[in-house]
This record gives structure tokens, sequence and C-alpha cells, in this order.
């Protein structure tokens, strides 16, 4: 029972830390350039403008469900098995995600990586 409670975690952390890392990514974007605006307008305005952000909070957000999900799934399985896995398979989800949400060219190189993480996590499970 336990194992199930721990790869039910480690679901979450996937979905939470995979959404956390596309809203984040899409906030920046909306954003521009970090680096340009600091120059020109300053820290105060940098961090407002991120924080202005809806999507920033979300990320946020979501990236809190994902540290206390690893949490639980650490306190319900085998380090070895948890942080590995939801690592891994996060992986996978964001290259997906990437492709998706954010219109990103995955390349090929990225998907081969990705196919050989998943089977990795598949050998590891078993």
């Amino acid at each position: 029972m336990r194992e199930t409670y721990a790869w039910a975690a480690i679901g979450l952390i996937i979905l939470a830390s995979t959404t956390a890392d596309v809203l984040l990514a899409y906030s920046m974007k909306k954003v521009g350039d970090v680096g340009e605006l600091w120059k020109r307008r300053g820290m105060l305005a940098l961090i407002g403008r991120v924080l202005s952000t809806p999507t920033f909070a979300l990320g946020l957000l979501a990236m809190g469900v994902a540290f206390y999900s690893l949490l639980f799934g650490l306190s319900w399985g085998n380090l070895s098995l948890v942080v590995p896995a939801s690592a891994s398979l996060t992986f996978v989800a964001n290259a997906v995600a990437a492709r998706i949400f954010l219109h990103e060219r995955v390349g090929r190189r990225r998907w081969i990586a990705a196919l050989l993480v998943a089977g990795g996590v598949v050998l590891m499970a078993v």
C-alpha cells in the first residue's frame, strides 16, 4: 500500500513540477529580456514586472505542491526510487509540455534522451 502512495506522490510531483516549469517559462517569456529590463528600469521595476504576471504566481504555487508531494513521497517510498523516478519522468514530461504548450522545437536527440530516461525508470521500478 505504501508503494502505491509513493507512486501517486511521484505522479503528483511530475504533474506539479512540469506545470510549474511551463508556467514560469511562459511568465518569463512575457516579461522579456530580464537583463535589458534591469539595465533600463532597475531592479524594482523588474521585480514588479515579474510579480505582476499572474502565471508566475501560479507557477510558484505549483512548485510548492511539487515540493510537498516530494516530502510525502519520501515518507512513503525509498529515496532511491522516489527522487530518480520523479526527476527523470519530469524531464520527459517537460519535453512533451514544452512542445505542446510553449511550441518549442524539441530535437531528435532530446526525444531519444527522454525515451532512454523513461526506460531507465521502468528498469528501476521492476
